[in-house]
Formats: structure tokens, sequence, C-alpha cells
């Protein structure tokens, strides 16, 4: 009869396990090789907004103006022309526009210059945070008081018509200055009638006494705090949309505050034209134009100052707009061709075909802010056409302009109407020679932290001191791989810091596990025994340290932002990776070459 082999196998990994651990690094290390090969500066031609020029043509127009180019790709929705500097990349610019005719699809970029092959797998350079690629950055305050009025005057209107399908003739409702609504009652019996009314249909809006029969509403503070929340929510989603169609890539649009917003714009050399689009508050709206005394209308002065009177309610906003091309109409006027959404389509289909021959009005509105501070807002009418027959989710609209106004208006309406206006209240620029100068001394510090740590080990912990080492240079491997491959990680000054950081952290797990083995070679235990109690003990305090730390990496990353949220994200990485090389890659190494070991006399 076989007796059961029940001898524990000291520092034996199975196979499996070593599969992982080649796979993991391999898939870190191709991720982080784009980032050593830098970028190259580059001119994007976006194919929206007109015909896209043939290389030949690009190469053509360069080399009359001395310019070569180092490559020129060509994609379905851009053109992408390298060059070899970034004085280049501005006279390339001003070359191409002579045949683009349009500079809103020039953009000023950085490409990869890593191997296609590495980057047709997937990976791609870490992405640079503004303070080391350079760009420019603005802080935009939502104003909050036009969307309170907007509300007081829909609240206005609707009472208005609540009260005619009430038959409560006498009661009239008035918007105050400070976007409150009075209501004034004809005899105090209608007041309880009109307050049941109100906290049944309108229960956003609190009811006081006020003079005599009249009662004066406002809008409750947590109604306030929830608008304020979603406005500037959908505020950020309009210009996340409003940057992705000016081609700019890596942007970071955060919420700074109550009523805020915070965007950079890594790489951008060229402010004015992101300023121009993500400063704008263009939006359209479509009206049925009235006569005096048919209803509730208001007057807008056309662009030659004549006054229009139109519906105060707009048949439909630039909410519905998906869709906005500007082109050249068969009269050679300026057009901008619209496509609506379903609901849009809908609203449109059912008043044109209620009033086919009757005028409708195209009004353009926009947000600036005067001397003052104030924000002003400026209407006109761009059109007046007849309804000829009943339109659906495509139709056009003329009179934009010149073409380049026609596209820049197509441009803010595809991006989205912002729900309330905005204006730039900050603007900072970062040349890319500072940035590339706190490139070049964030890894120069680094790489001095990085090198005094391996000597260190070499010198101290001798044949262990090579294993910590190995760990530690797979740790910055995988650091860069992870940056890499995270959608949205951005790495900036504080993320080198936390790099510097991660360096003397990964150390640490080695030196507390390194210091059990110690220990259990002088308690008398050979070496194979001390490696696996070594490892095995000291696990519990690495993790809780590294748990601890990772709290507060998490705490700093929810409630901070910009260089903060930097630091948090590769402070965090760093702490995972530390623990995967000085735990399992340490280990891994160890058992290969000394787990097998019985001597008991072994420096440490």
């Amino acid at each position: 009869m076989r007796k059961k082999n029940n001898k524990q196998i000291l520092n034996h990994y199975s196979a499996w396990k070593y599969v992982v651990l080649i796979v993991t690094v391999s898939i870190m290390l191709l991720s982080a090789i784009p980032t050593w090969y830098g970028e190259n500066a580059a001119v994007q031609i976006s194919a929206k907004g007109g015909a896209m020029p043939t290389p030949f043509e690009i190469q053509r127009v360069l080399k009359e103006k001395g310019i070569e180019a180092k490559t020129i790709e060509q994609q379905p929705t851009r053109t992408v022309v390298v060059v070899n500097s970034t004085k280049e990349q501005t006279n390339t610019k001003e070359a191409l526009n002579s045949i683009i005719h349009n500079e809103d699809r020039l953009t000023l970029a950085l490409e990869p210059a890593a191997p296609k092959w590495l980057l047709g797998l997937g990976f791609e350079p870490i992405k640079l945070g503004l303070d080391l690629r350079g760009g420019v950055q603005f802080l935009l305050d939502v104003d909050m008081k036009e969307v309170y009025k907007q509300h007081a005057q829909q609240l206005t209107d609707d009472l208005r018509s609540d009260f005619r399908k009430q038959d409560i003739r006498a009661a009239r409702s008035e918007m105050t200055t400070n976007n409150q609504v009075i209501v004034r009652l004809p005899s105090e019996e209608a007041n309880d009638k009109i307050r049941s009314y109100l906290r049944t249909q309108y229960p956003q809006w609190q009811a006081k006494n006020g003079e005599g029969n009249n009662l004066v509403l406002s809008m409750r503070e947590d109604e306030q705090t929830n608008l304020r929340n979603l406005t500037v929510q959908q505020n950020l989603q309009t210009m996340r949309g409003r940057i992705e169609q000016l081609g700019i890539t890596e942007a970071s649009v955060q919420r700074q505050g109550e009523n805020r917003i915070r965007i950079e714009l890594p790489g951008v050399q060229d402010p004015a034209a992101a300023k121009n689009v993500i400063g704008a508050t263009a939006s359209l709206a479509f009206y049925a134009v009235k006569q005096e005394g048919t209803g509730s209308t208001m007057i807008i002065d056309d662009k030659d100052g004549r006054p229009v009177r139109v519906s105060r309610k707009p048949v439909l906003t630039g909410d519905h707009i998906i869709d906005a091309r500007a082109s050249m109409g068969e009269m050679g006027t300026p057009e901008v061709n619209i496509t609506l959404d379903s609901a849009g389509g809908s609203m449109m289909s059912d008043f044109s075909r209620h009033n086919v021959g009757q005028p409708m009005a195209t009004s353009f509105s926009e947000y600036t802010r005067n001397a003052k501070g104030q924000t002003v807002q400026t209407n006109k009418i761009i059109s007046v056409a007849t309804i000829q027959t009943q339109l659906g989710s495509r139709f056009r609209i003329t009179g934009a302009g010149s073409l380049a106004d026609a596209q820049q208006l197509a441009l803010l309406l595809r991006a989205g109407s912002l729900t309330a206006p905005v204006t730039i209240v900050e603007e900072r620029t970062i040349g890319p020679t500072l940035g590339a100068e706190n490139i070049k001394n964030g890894f120069a510090a680094l790489a001095l932290g990085l090198g005094v740590t391996l000597v260190f080990m070499a010198l101290w912990y001798r044949r262990l001191g090579w294993v910590a080492n190995i760990a530690l240079i797979t740790n910055m491997i995988m650091l860069f791989g992870l940056l890499a491959l995270i959608p949205g990680a951005v790495l900036t000054l504080p993320g080198i810091a936390g790099l510097v950081l991660t360096v003397g952290m990964a150390v640490d797990t080695n030196v507390l596990i390194f210091e059990r083995i110690r220990d259990m070679v002088r308690e008398g235990r050979s070496f194979a025994q001390a490696i696996d109690r070594g490892f095995s003990s000291a696990f519990g305090t690495i993790f809780d340290a590294n748990f601890t730390t990772m709290i507060t990496a998490v705490v700093l990353y929810s409630i901070g932002n910009g260089p903060i949220q930097g630091f948090a994200l590769t402070l965090g990485l760093g702490l995972l990776t530390s623990m995967f090389t000085g735990i399992f890659t340490s280990r891994a190494i160890i058992n290969l070459v000394w787990g097998r070991d019985s001597r008991r006399d072994v420096r440490v």
C-alpha cells in the first residue's frame, strides 16, 4: 500500500502563474513602449465641412512654401500631416489654409511617433496633462439667473393659459425683476382655490401672501439646487460635444464649485478657435409670426433692425437639432441644412401642416458679457419664410450671413445648444516650451530617485537586492503601461511626483520581505524556509500599509480636481503595481533561484 506524501513543497509556483506573470508584463511593456517614442508635431484636416484635398495636392502646396512633410496620412474622417517641428507646424497650417479656405477645419495636434504596427495593436502613448504638454485652460461661469428667469417666464405664461381654461377672468400673473411671479387675484375666495391648484400642479413653487389678494410665487431652494445641478451637468455634456467637434483629444472638462466649469485643452497652441466655440452660446429657435393682439407675443428685431412680432413660445428650439451642415444654396447664398431628432421632427411636422401659407421666423440668440460683467442676451431674426408645404425632420434655413458664419453656426448647432449662458472668466495659456521643461525636470527627478534606489538595494541586500531591482524596473514598466491603457488617465506634473513616490513604496515592499527573511535566517532556519516564512509573515503588514494608503488615494481622486487627481491616480496605480511586482514578481524569481537552497549560513 502506497503512502500519501503530504509534505508541503516550499517556494513552488505552478506553471500557470509564470505564464500569467510573463503575459502581463509583456502586455504592459508593449503598452509603455509608444510613450518612449514621443510624439510628432502635426496638422489635422477635418473631413467635415468641405472636400478633402489629396495627399499630392497637400505635398505640392507645402513644397511651394519650403516645408517638407514627414508623412501625409488620409483617413475617413481626417487627414494628418506630420512635420518636423512645432515651428513648421504653424507654417503648415497657414499654407494649408490657402486650399482649405476654412480655418476651423485645421487643427494643430501631436501624433504618436511609435511604429504603425504597435499603434495598430491599440497601444498609444500616455496622455499628458496641460502642465506637461502645454495648451490652454478656460474657467467658465454658468449664469443661472437666465435659467431662473426662463422658468419664471414659463410659469407666468402657463398660469395665464390655466386661468383662461378655468374661467378665472380677473386673475393675472406677472413676472418681477427678481424672478418671482405675482398672481393678482380678484377676491379673497379665489386665494384658497389658486393655492390648492398651485400645490398640485406646480409643487416646485412656493406661494406666499402679498399685498391685498396677491400671491407671490418663488422657486423653492431645493428646486433651485436641483435645477442648478442639472443645468451645469447638461452644459458639461454640451462642452464635451463641442470639443469633440473641434477634433481636440485628451481634453478635461470638469465642474468646479457650484456653477463653474473648468476646461483644459492640452496641446492646443492656437486657442482662438477653441475659445470662439467653447465660449459661444449661439442657438436657434423657430417662432410663428403673429399679428398684434393675437395672444401672448413678443417683438424681436431682424438683422436690419425692423421689429418682427412672434409668439412668445417657440415652435421648436435648438435642443432638437442633431445635425447641421453649411453649404451654398441654389441661388448662391449660404444656407444651413438642419436635421431634427424624432421629437423635433414631429413638432415641426405638426406645426407646418396646420400653418401652410403662414410665415415662420428663425431666431438667432447669443449671450455676451458687458463692461459691467453682466450677462446680456442678444436676439435677432435671421429669416422670415412662408411655409410652402409640410416640413419634416430635414429642412434648410438662410440668412446666417457669409459662408464662414453659416459654418460657425452649423458647428455650434451640431455640438448642441447650452442650457444656460456661459462666459469665460479666466483664460490661461501654457506654452509647449514650458511643458517640455516640466517633462525634462520631472523625469530627471524620477531617474535620479530610481538610480539611487537601485544602487542602494544592490549594495545593501546583495543578491536579493538585484531581485528587488528587477521588480522595481518591472514596476515602472507596468505603471507606465497602465497609465497608457486606462481611458481618461492623464499624466500631470504632480503625477510624476506620484511616480517618484511609487519608487519608494515599491522598494519598501521588498525591504519588509527581505528583513523578515533575515530574521528567519538568524533564527537558524534554512534559506528556503526563511524565504517561505519571510514572504508569508510580511504579507499582512504590506497589505495593511498599502490598503490604508489606497484609501487616501481614492479620497484624493474623488474630491480633488486637476493636479490633485493626477497625483492620486499615479499613487493609486503605483500601489497596485508595487504589490504585484514586490510580492508576485520577486517571489517568482527567488523561487527559481533559491527556492530549494537548504543552506543556513547565507548572508542576506
